[in-house]
């Protein structure tokens, strides 16, 4: 049997569902349990399960500093690839499936901080990309990478004109904005909270709800790994915690 239409029509039955954006719950979604990891960036030695994914990142002040340098596509070294612009990443091997993460964050000329979880074995998605919380000066986005930006089906039809469309539409469809009610301030430190329970992430910023979605790929079983990226000049990051969680009653 050839699955590779019946995964992308799942896709787009899934998309169908997800095209409205839902209401952002006022209360908890997540009920912390045992506290799995806990850093507040003061001293000079980091726990092993920090690790570099893409630079720059370096530690300053007490804090984990976040430098865009892969700002624009540029050849290899050899000029026989092109090595692609990217924000930067730092990365905590954490393995969660339900999980609550704290941090606090600041923009200082960055343009976006996100947190992200990721199963590198998972081959369905580039790289195991899974979901992410984005935060902008004016906006939260929430996305489910699995079944939208990074789906390998999905990435593969793009190019096709015929299938480009099709392709656009189911990967918007698992993406959620959300505009702030009061845009953030650069060079303000913000309390940032993601929750995952389920299929569902929700997001507050100083304790108040701003962003919520539902969606597959947010429920993946094993997320191996948090990420914490920053798009620009520069962002900051203190007084991480996580949690694993259930739903909450």
């Amino acid at each position: 049997m050839n699955i590779r239409p019946l995964l992308v029509l799942s896709i787009f039955a899934t998309a169908t569902l997800l095209a409205e954006t839902p209401k952002i719950p006022r209360k908890s979604i997540a009920q912390k349990t045992n506290l799995l990891f806990e850093d507040n960036m003061d001293g000079t030695t980091r726990d092993a399960k920090w690790h570099r994914v893409v630079d720059t990142f370096t530690w300053e002040n007490n804090m984990l500093k976040g430098t865009q340098t892969r700002v624009e596509d540029t050849p290899s070294k050899d000029g026989k690839t092109i090595v692609k612009a990217h924000a930067a990443v730092y990365g905590l091997e954490l393995p969660t499936q339900d999980s609550v993460v704290e941090t606090k964050i600041k923009f200082d000329g960055c343009t976006m901080i996100d947190v992200e979880f990721d199963d590198r074995k998972y081959t369905g998605s580039h790289y195991g990309h899974l979901c992410r919380a984005r935060v902008h000066l004016d906006k939260v986005v929430i996305m489910d990478e699995r079944e939208g930006s990074q789906n390998e089906v999905l990435k593969a039809m793009l190019p096709d004109p015929a299938k480009k469309a099709e392709a656009a539409k189911a990967i918007a469809a698992h993406t959620a904005t959300f505009p702030l009610a009061r845009k953030l301030e650069p060079g303000k430190i913000y309390s940032l909270t993601v929750e995952t329970v389920g299929e569902a992430m929700r997001v507050t910023i100083d304790d108040k709800p701003v962003a919520y979605f539902k969606s597959p790929g947010i429920g993946h079983a094993t997320k191996s790994k948090i990420e914490l990226g920053v798009a620009g000049q520069s962002g900051w990051f203190d007084d991480i915690k996580v949690w694993n969680a259930t739903p909450a009653k």
